[in-house]
């Protein structure tokens, strides 16, 4: 992947999107074989660049934020998970609308930052819960109940529902 990467950036330099989209899957691939420290500083340079290329509102930069965003909750980096959902969340909800699979996917990742903490409250975990029992009614309107997301969101919001019951 990486002389990939490295013929992309030699014989495409001119198409910054082909590269972005190399060095996503790149990073993706990182994460998935435990690299995870080499695929979080490359994704944040693939959000950082799609800003300065395309604004925060644009549908591939969101998208880059919200990849950053999953990785730094599966690594458990909840406070800085917590400063971009809260810096990105408002963007997405704008551009794409409460019902986008995007949007719902920053939500869940809300959520999860809230009740995954160690250091959870009480009130935080409560308010995981709230903003999973949305979630799911939102999948289960915009993508039915059979989609694998309905699927996912109905699962944390059980393990929401589970820590604030043993709370």
């Amino acid at each position: 992947l990486e002389a990939a990467l490295a013929l992309n950036r030699r014989y495409w330099s001119h198409d910054e999107q082909t590269i972005l989209a190399a060095q996503g899957n790149y990073a993706s691939c990182l994460a998935n074989i435990g690299r995870t420290d080499e695929a979080l500083v490359l994704e944040r340079a693939m959000y950082e660049r799609r800003v300065d290329l395309q604004g925060v509102a644009h549908g591939d930069t969101l998208l880059a934020a919200l990849n950053h965003v999953i990785l730094l909750v599966t690594v458990r980096r909840f406070r800085a998970a917590k400063e971009l959902i809260r810096k990105q969340l408002p963007i997405a909800l704008e551009a794409l609308g409460a019902d986008h699979d995007h949007t719902l996917k920053f939500q869940k990742n809300r959520a999860m930052v809230l009740y995954e903490d160690p250091a959870a409250s009480r009130d935080s975990v409560m308010q995981a819960r709230d903003i999973m029992e949305d979630v799911l009614q939102r999948r289960r309107r915009v993508f039915g109940p059979a989609h694998p997301e309905t699927h996912i969101a109905g699962a944390f919001l059980a393990e929401a529902r589970e820590k604030l019951a043993a709370m």
